[in-house]
């Protein structure tokens, strides 16, 4: 029977995601041995989660506890552990980091368009039932949104930055080719108002948050990871044009110059913060910035990066910067400094993005705070108070893995079973 019942909810996977909410209407009645209540860290038994309409309605401790229904679907999670579906914070869906280098200029625009939905459904089934989407090309992440929330097809709920705002000959910018050849990033930025546009522009299209590169990088060619690329004045006229709209803003940000400065522009969330400095944890402390730490994926770039084609120049550059951001991620995160779950997942294989939360910690957290990282910590960084918790009210994106993740992190690099919205994408209990 198990075999059976996951061939059938396997279909259902390929169907749209309408299509699998009519068979069970977004109800549903999940109960497992604990449930972890992210908010205070503490352990719930013998749960009992109602859901209707895609949203929970009740959480109670003691199973079926004064719930009476003869007709909504039940899933009986056994010795399982829920958790809210995870989010995070930094993906790329339309990257593939089986091409590196040159080796993608094979392949036409359109090629990672299509990358973008099967990598979407990988995400989703390893219990990412959020991500925000910091950087595409071509406008691929609206349309994938657009996609996914019309139930064309089935990945996690996206929120989109849509192109990076970047310096011209920047991290964000078109660097690998002659000057014969005019490639440039379509918003390359180099003074305040033109970075005022950018944002109007972004908006209108389909951005629903800013991504701004304010350093050099390691995958781009060029220039060094801690120099600084965006001004002052160039990131707060951003960061001013954002928020007027009510849009939050990400940077990409190794160098520490550079993250001191997004930091006083205003920026909301820094993203990988690879090189900060002890001035840099305390701006953010004292502002209310988040970091985003990428610190798993080095571990596949190193390895797979150079018979995908990465040059050597930038796996020198990742090989650098590698464990000086570990022990800054330590370093930022003794210091009480606000963290978030971001991987840069398309730097390495979609699907794989909870194998961070062993070097999360490795280098500093618990395994309550590293997933209080991916859940109600993204989601207060995302302003979005309809998740990242299993609370009434919330949306019903669940997730379970047998034993406790709170003992062993590493249980949530292979989630079993994934809920979104009430409807069941993956159970992959008993295999």
């Amino acid at each position: 029977m198990p075999a059976l019942r996951h061939l059938t909810l396997s279909l259902l996977c390929l169907l749209p995601v309408g299509a699998a909410h009519a068979l069970d209407h977004g109800n549903a009645i999940v109960t497992a041995a604990r449930l972890l209540d992210v908010r205070s860290g503490r352990m719930l038994h013998d749960v009992t989660v109602q859901v209707e309409d895609g949203h929970i309605t009740q959480v109670l401790e003691g199973r079926d506890n004064g719930i009476v229904s003869t007709d909504t679907p039940r899933y009986d999670l056994g010795d399982m552990t829920l958790l809210p579906g995870l989010i995070d914070m930094h993906v790329h869906l339309d990257s593939d980091p089986s091409y590196g280098g040159y080796t993608g200029l094979q392949y036409g625009d359109r090629f990672w368009s299509m990358l973008a939905v099967p990598h979407a459904l990988k995400t989703l089934q390893a219990g990412f039932t959020t991500v925000r989407n910091v950087g595409s090309d071509a406008w691929n992440d609206v349309g994938l949104r657009q996609a996914i929330d019309e139930g064309k097809v089935v990945g996690p709920r996206l929120v989109t930055a849509t192109y990076a705002i970047g310096a011209t000959g920047g991290h964000c910018d078109s660097t690998f080719f002659p000057p014969s050849m005019d490639e440039k990033a379509p918003f390359n930025v180099d003074s305040p108002d033109e970075g005022r546009k950018a944002v109007r522009t972004l908006r209108k299209y389909g951005a629903q948050v800013i991504k701004i590169c304010a350093t050099g990088g390691v995958f781009s060619h060029g220039d060094e990871p801690g120099a600084q690329q965006l001004t002052l004045d160039e990131m707060k006229a951003i960061v001013d044009e954002a928020h007027m709209a009510s849009m939050k803003v990400a940077a990409h940000a190794h160098g520490a110059a550079g993250i001191r400065d997004a930091i006083r522009a205003g920026v909301d969330t820094i993203e990988h913060a690879s090189l900060i400095d002890d001035e840099g944890i305390k701006l953010a402390k004292q502002r209310g910035a988040w970091l985003s730490m990428d610190i798993y994926n080095t571990e596949y770039t190193q390895s797979e990066g150079k018979k995908n084609g990465v040059l050597e120049d930038n796996l020198r550059k990742d090989r650098e910067i590698a464990d000086v951001q570990r022990e800054n991620f330590r370093k930022a995160h003794a210091a009480g400094a606000k963290m978030i779950f971001g991987t840069d997942a398309g730097v390495y294989p979609h699907g794989d993005n909870g194998r961070q939360f062993r070097w999360m910690v490795k280098y500093g957290m618990t395994p309550t705070e590293a997933i209080q990282a991916a859940t109600v910590n993204a989601a207060q960084a995302l302003d979005r108070n309809d998740r990242g918790a299993i609370e009434a009210g919330r949306l019903a994106d669940l997730i379970a893995v047998p034993g406790d993740p709170t003992q062993d992190v590493t249980l949530l690099e292979a989630v079993p079973f994934v809920m979104k919205g009430g409807d069941v994408v993956k159970d992959a209990r008993g295999e």
